[in-house]
């Protein structure tokens, strides 16, 4: 089923947020862990793959600061991400991890 509203433009100013000393701690740590890649240029799709010990873990709440530090270690714009998929996986406490793939649309 797809629905289509009409959208119009939010509001031109948000105001200005401010990172947390936990999203600065979670990106520098997981900044540190990703391997050098060279990504391509241009529209890009993001595949995220999330593997979570608890069926509630919600998929928007995970991908915005994984993404924001995927953006910032390989110093892409996130409005060059035109295709973004999203998988969440049951897995045992203790084994959580996070993947993902990057490739030119």
């Amino acid at each position: 089923m797809r629905y289509s509203p009409k959208l119009r433009n939010g509001p031109s100013n948000q105001g200005r947020r401010f990172t947390t000393p936990e999203l600065k701690a979670y990106k520098d740590t997981i900044g540190y862990l990703l391997p050098p890649l060279t990504i391509p240029t241009g529209n890009l799709k993001v595949h995220s793959i999330f593997g979570v010990s608890s069926k509630a873990s919600d998929g928007d709440n995970l991908i915005k600061s994984f993404q924001d530090t995927l953006c910032d270690k390989y110093g892409v714009n996130d409005r060059d991400i035109y295709a973004r998929q999203i998988e969440k996986v049951i897995v045992r406490k203790g084994e959580e991890y996070a993947a993902f793939e990057i490739e030119a649309v």
